[in-house]
């Protein structure tokens, strides 16, 4: 049996958990779409939540999106017939006036500085986004507020029973997979609550995704494309432009922010052969010359490229309205750049700049200040945000003030999911200097059933607790590739002895640094908080939290440092799991 094999075996006999035929025979149930949902009224959100996860993606799915990428007709056509079985028609969305932003890296924080900007100006919004961080109510908006319990539940119970009435069984899909499913609900809810305006953040693709039924939304976006769902998307930037370039519509304006010039090429061809005039987005610092600088509510340098994007895309809309308050021109007519004509410049108005000073959105360059400890969340997940997140989280402990005598212990907590390149991931965190490497999946506790907004049935306890094991020796080998000595702190009451940890009984081997894994958010939170955040105060945590030398000695240097600054990073749901724990409000 290899040792990976050994360890997973006694972190799951630790934890007690099912055996594996049980955890498997458990999920496949779960997975069936046709599981039949309860007909009673007044159902609880809990109920409808866990009824919406028997519709989550799974392997098959995700392959049988990939053997269909030739043919993208396909999907969109499937997802018309959904939305037909659902009551609604694609000419009836054509009633909502619609942001349509997709991108690599800063879609999300866009959609939320443009959403906030429009209602700066009293409009009633709609917002559409994933993954959600603590409840699936999260990805639908209104008036920048998930959609209350009820509401939520009202909305799904409409939609699932249309759909269940309306399915043939001898069909291979006969319910549409989760995402899809939230992607009708949404158009239902921007319909049905009668907003003035939504704005929806492309899934995964763009030519391919579901959302992009849509026909004639008002602007589209494109923020910053990286390397990601390689799978799916393509392996190449060209590739992944062309996908994105997939939401233009002819004659509806979009914009770009700087791209590298391939990409950028790409998606220039794509809105020429679509004729869709599009612009590249000046930089902020053009909006800002000859007025005060602009505040934004979201902390980090690439911010301000996804509140370029998000101010042309409002300026855009607002103009197309009629608007009188969109701010004064400072150029008469675009030039061109890079084959490209630039966005106009204008003057923000006081509206726009409290819009973006106003945003938020959890879990992006978010801080946490809690006594001794300081939380950094950021859910970045490719190489390029990553990058971001690396300079914003370096920038942001220069700024700190320094404790006055004492120690200051550095902590990363870390989790990838999917395909992405966790080696890379990691290997740009090194600059970082951590004091602790601490992985563990994304879930809150060893057993999800009693939250069901954390259910997750694609994977199995196995696989996150094997990619866990993954990251930690990914790390490992990166600190001993490491030529300077002594830049890492290891503490260990055994010279020489084990340096990695995990979680249950199975024979030590050597790391060249600190790096720990545990079973689950809560155990990792437990011990690298040490009962010091004034906020969050669990349980104690079990005896076997401290079984290891350097779980031991760690927890002494975390219990007597004056300053514990920890960044979580590598997947938003890892920072959803964290945000749950230490905002109990998010839950409410």
């Amino acid at each position: 049996m290899s040792r990976a094999r050994s360890h997973l075996l006694a972190a799951r006999f630790l934890a007690a958990v099912p055996s594996r035929g049980a955890t498997t025979r458990v999920a496949a149930r779960r997975g069936l779409s046709a599981w039949p949902a309860p007909q009673e009224p007044g159902m609880e959100y809990q109920e409808a939540v866990r009824t919406l996860n028997t519709l989550q993606t799974n392997a098959n799915y995700l392959e049988q999106v990939k053997r269909q990428r030739g043919d993208p007709q396909t999907q969109l056509e499937a997802m018309k017939l959904y939305l037909a079985r659902s009551g609604l028609q694609v000419e009836d969305l054509d009633q909502l006036n619609i942001i349509h932003i997709t991108g690599t890296k800063g879609k999300g924080s866009t959609c939320a500085f443009a959403e906030r900007i429009l209602r700066s100006y009293g409009l009633k919004t709609g917002f559409f986004s994933s993954p959600h961080l603590v409840q699936v109510r999260e990805r639908i908006r209104i008036n920048g507020q998930p959609i209350s319990p009820e509401l939520f539940t009202k909305y799904f119970w409409r939609l699932y029973h249309r759909l269940d009435e309306t399915k043939d069984d001898s069909s291979c899909v006969s319910m549409p997979s989760y995402f899809r499913f939230l992607t009708l609900m949404a158009f239902h809810v921007f319909l049905q609550e009668k907003v003035d305006l939504a704005v929806m953040e492309v899934g995964i693709g763009g030519a391919y995704d579901c959302t992009n039924i849509i026909r004639k939304p008002v602007v589209c976006g494109v923020s910053s494309l990286g390397i990601d769902h390689t799978g799916l998307l393509g392996d190449t930037m060209e590739k992944i432009a062309w996908q994105k370039g997939g939401i233009f519509k002819c004659g509806v304006p979009a914009f770009t922010v700087p791209q590298p010039d391939a990409p950028l090429a790409v998606l220039r061809d794509r809105a020429q052969e679509i004729s869709c005039p599009l612009y590249l987005c000046p930089p902020l610092e053009a909006l800002e010359e000859g007025g005060p600088p602009l505040t934004l509510g979201l902390e980090g340098e690439h911010q301000r490229s996804n509140a370029a994007l998000a101010l042309q895309l409002t300026h855009c809309w607002l103009q197309q309205k009629g608007h009188q308050d969109i701010g004064e021109l400072k150029t008469s007519r675009p030039s061109l750049l890079g084959q490209l004509p630039l966005a106009p410049v204008f003057q923000p108005t006081s509206r726009m700049r409290h819009g973006l000073r106003d945003t938020e959105w959890l879990g992006r360059t978010q801080v946490l200040r809690r006594g001794p400890l300081t939380w950094y969340l950021d859910g970045a997940h490719t190489t390029s945000s990553m990058q971001a997140c690396v300079r914003w989280f370096r920038q942001a402990l220069h700024r700190r003030e320094r404790p006055s005598s004492g120690s200051e212990v550095r902590v990363l907590l870390f989790n990838s999911t999917g395909d992405r390149d966790s080696a890379a991931l990691l290997k740009l965190l090194q600059p970082c200097q951590f004091d602790y490497a601490v992985f563990c999946p994304n879930l809150t506790e060893m057993s999800s059933a009693d939250n069901a907004d954390q259910q997750n049935f694609t994977v199995t306890l196995d696989q996150v607790l094997l990619r866990c094991l993954a990251h930690q020796q990914h790390w490992s080998h990166l600190q001993e590739e490491q030529a300077s000595p002594g830049l890492w702190s290891t503490p260990s009451s055994e010279p020489g002895g084990p340096t990695s940890l995990l979680l249950a009984p199975h024979p030590p081997h050597t790391h060249s640094t600190s790096s720990l894994v545990f079973s689950c958010i809560t155990h990792a939170l437990q011990w690298i908080s040490q009962g010091r955040d004034p906020v969050w105060q669990p349980p104690s945590p079990p005896r076997s939290l401290l079984a290891h030398p350097v779980a031991g000695s760690g927890a002494i240097v975390l219990h007597e440092a004056a300053a514990i600054h920890v960044l979580v990073t590598g997947s938003l749901h890892l920072v959803g799991g964290v945000l749950k724990l230490l905002e109990p409000s998010l839950s409410q």
